[in-house]
């Protein structure tokens, strides 16, 4: 829409180039780094269960959305306006007129990651729930508004991620409470992603569906070969979640050596099928095989509970 464009020219124009470098930060926390560091803590160090509800919420999330820009063809809009700046590339290696890099623009990936995730924590988590809340709103502002700003997303890409992440919050909370056996919640999500595969063209869908199968796979193998404990020490949560990041992108640039840049970044249905394999064999790993380390001290150091013996004294 028309004044779509006028507000994003006049935002450009007139808010200075440190402040929307700085307004720009705000995207990272609906990115994937941001993800795996809030997913790998809450399932490597607070609760894995709780961990594993949030991580078939957000996978269910990120395949549906690219699953709508591939139906809506909406293109960005640095793409079809040259007065409107690209500013944080969704992917800074590849053309920003490649779309199967870049992905469409409806709706904002971005603001539904951030939609979902954030909320999902409140809805999922126990106790006081105000203060959460909050947080999640600002986040969501924050990180819409930057996409906005840096000429990635429209304001309706925005406000429809939005929309569509809180809806797949309560859809998921409300299976989750329906239906006992979560296996059945992941082939629904499963059975859904299929569909994609049949006329998808962008990677970050093929990228989802790798990771919801990944999820979905390393349940039952943690469960049967490692079962490891949640800790409460600090220490030993820092390492696990940084252990746990190295060990997921790691795995990720490993899985590409295989292949040349050229084919992985060709758009052919066999360089998505490999993409979604890559993104499945990092995530079984990282989630069923790397906790086996955790039996080690030092991935599971515990603080003591008061009245507990320490050593020759009690704590």
């Amino acid at each position: 829409m028309s004044f779509e464009v006028s507000l994003m020219e006049w935002l450009q124009a007139n808010i200075s180039g440190a402040i929307i470098a700085f307004i720009s930060q705000f995207s990272a926390f609906g990115e994937e780094l941001a993800l795996v560091a809030v997913m790998g803590f809450v399932y490597w160090c607070h609760d894995k269960e709780f961990g594993r509800k949030l991580g078939l919420l957000v996978c269910s999330s990120l395949i549906l959305f690219p699953m709508i820009k591939n139906v809506v063809f909406r293109l960005r809009p640095y793409m079809e306006h040259s007065s409107i700046k690209c500013l944080r590339p969704v992917e800074p290696d590849a053309d920003l007129m490649n779309v199967d890099a870049q992905g469409y623009s409806f709706p904002s990936g971005h603001s539904t990651n951030v939609a979902t995730l954030y909320p999902g924590i409140t809805v999922f988590s126990k106790g006081k729930k105000k203060i959460k809340w909050v947080i999640s709103i600002a986040l969501m502002i924050l990180v819409g508004f930057s996409r906005v700003v840096v000429g990635c997303h429209y304001p309706t890409d925005v406000l429809c991620g939005w929309t569509l992440g809180i809806f797949m919050v309560f859809i998921i909370s409300f299976l989750d409470k329906k239906i006992k056996n979560q296996n059945v919640i992941f082939a629904i999500a499963a059975a859904i992603g299929t569909i994609g595969i049949f006329y998808c063209k962008t990677s970050d869908f093929f990228s989802a569906y790798g990771i919801l199968i990944g999820l979905w796979l390393s349940i039952p193998f943690e469960k049967k070969f490692v079962n490891f404990e949640s800790t409460r020490n600090p220490i030993s949560s820092i390492i696990r979640l940084v252990g746990g990041a190295v060990v997921f992108f790691a795995l990720d640039e490993i899985l590409k050596i295989p292949f040349g840049k050229e084919f992985l970044n060709s758009g052919t249905m066999v360089a998505h099928l490999v993409r979604s394999g890559r993104y499945m064999i990092a995530i079984f790993v990282s989630l069923a095989v790397y906790p086996m380390l955790f039996k080690l001290r030092i991935f599971s150091l515990e603080v003591p509970e008061r009245g507990e013996e320490v050593g020759d004294g009690i704590y």
